[in-house]
């Protein structure tokens, strides 16, 4: 029988309903996480009682009422926080994403008839231990695989997003995904397309995250959500799809993996609502897979330097990282271990490699030799860093203020 190790605050917050004559539970994510061995994060619970009986349960001060339209109170108990929604059906789903109305009902096992796989419509308290009437169990530890709860199509039909979890889920707990439930998933892939940009890059992290995604990162599924990622024929899905599993489960990363066939990385990036730093990150190493790394040992040196005062050494460590990913494939690129090796020898030495590395600054500049804050001493400083980088100027400050007197002199 199964045993779950209840979070204390969760507990507090279902003994507190269950003695007031109301039905609570622990349920989804939190239950199957622990079926799995793993430690939930979120404990959220489920319960007959309404919001307004919730309300009367616990003293208002411990209420947060930001989820009461939904049905939702969040009780803060032992400094967390736990989020009580009464049990409810949904009615049809119109806009493809929230229900048109929901009906709060006083079975458990109606709230999780609901929700979108058998894994996650398992529900447990201490009195009665799981409830389980899809056999989410029975899918996840035996028949190791993700089944909509229900009938597939009804459950992809209420929010396409569910699509992506389906995928997102298989990849993270090495799952099967069950083949009624597959075949409904490609049949209503279009309607991906109503789902919005954040939702799907969500998504398609938590897929990216997972140890070995590149089975779930589907042709039919990418030509909807990533149509400028697709590769040309089956041979270049296969090759990408290994590529994502050879990569490092590291973010920017499996994105410049993914995207490395894209024209225009930054415009897909912004079309998905990325941060401008993720954004810049991506594109950067999307570009950099092209670079060609010197022959000549001091014009490899200048290059690595260049790169870092540009990108940072992590950017160089990752590109490495994508490049060993690109030869485990087959993919025939030119080496990068000789600039890798010697951007981390410029480190090793503390040469200077960006601006404020260097021996002298703008404040040197403008006490020493008049030179006023402005475009002009911008210029000087970029310069003075070129003059560095290619040793033809010791990073030294009365080195440098020589060579910036003599420039100045030159402009006069």
């Amino acid at each position: 029988m199964f045993r779950m190790k209840m979070d204390p605050g969760a507990a507090k917050v279902i003994r507190a309903l269950t003695d007031a004559g109301y039905k609570a539970y622990a349920v989804g994510g939190c239950v199957r996480d622990s079926m799995l061995g793993k430690t939930p994060h979120d404990w959220d619970i489920c319960s007959s009682a309404t919001p307004e009986q919730v309300l009367e349960v616990f003293a208002p001060e411990r209420c947060i009422l930001t989820g009461l339209k939904h049905g939702t109170i969040t009780i803060k108990q032992d400094g967390g926080l736990y989020e009580v929604t009464t049990f409810r059906t949904e009615g049809t789903y119109t806009d493809g994403r929230h229900p048109d109305a929901v009906a709060y009902v006083a079975r458990v096992e109606e709230d999780l008839a609901r929700r979108d796989f058998t894994m996650n419509a398992m529900a447990y308290n201490e009195d009665e231990g799981l409830v389980d009437p899809f056999g989410g169990a029975e899918d996840l530890l035996v028949h190791r695989m993700v089944r909509a709860v229900g009938v597939p199509k009804e459950r992809f039909g209420e929010d396409a997003l569910r699509i992506m979890r389906l995928f997102r889920f298989a990849a993270r707990e090495g799952l099967n995904v069950d083949p009624e439930t597959l075949e409904a998933a490609l049949v209503l892939r279009e309607n991906l397309r109503r789902i919005s940009a954040e939702r799907i890059r969500e998504e398609l992290l938590g897929l990216l995250a997972a140890g070995k995604p590149g089975r779930w990162l589907l042709p039919e599924v990418l030509t909807i959500i990533l149509p400028e990622a697709m590769p040309a024929d089956a041979c270049g899905t296969e090759r990408l799809q290994k590529l994502i599993d050879a990569a490092p489960a590291v973010r920017e990363v499996r994105l410049a993996a993914l995207l490395s066939a894209a024209e225009d990385v930054q415009q897909v990036m912004r079309r998905l609502k990325f941060d401008n730093k993720t954004t810049a990150a991506v594109s950067g190493l999307v570009q950099l897979q092209a670079l060609l790394p010197e022959r000549e040992a001091h014009a490899l040196r200048i290059q690595a330097r260049r790169l870092i005062g540009r990108s940072g050494m992590e950017r160089i460590g990752q590109l490495r990282d994508l490049r060993a990913a690109q030869r485990a494939v087959g993919d025939a690129l030119p080496a990068l271990d000789g600039l890798a090796e010697t951007a981390d020898e410029v480190v090793r030495q503390g040469l200077c490699c960006r601006l404020n590395e260097m021996a002298v600054g703008g404040e040197d500049l403008r006490e020493e030799l008049g030179v006023m804050p402005g475009p002009a001493l911008g210029a000087l400083l970029s310069k003075l860093l070129e003059r560095v980088l290619t040793d033809v100027t010791p990073n030294e400050r009365e080195a440098l203020l020589t060579a910036a007197r003599g420039m100045m002199e030159e402009t006069r």
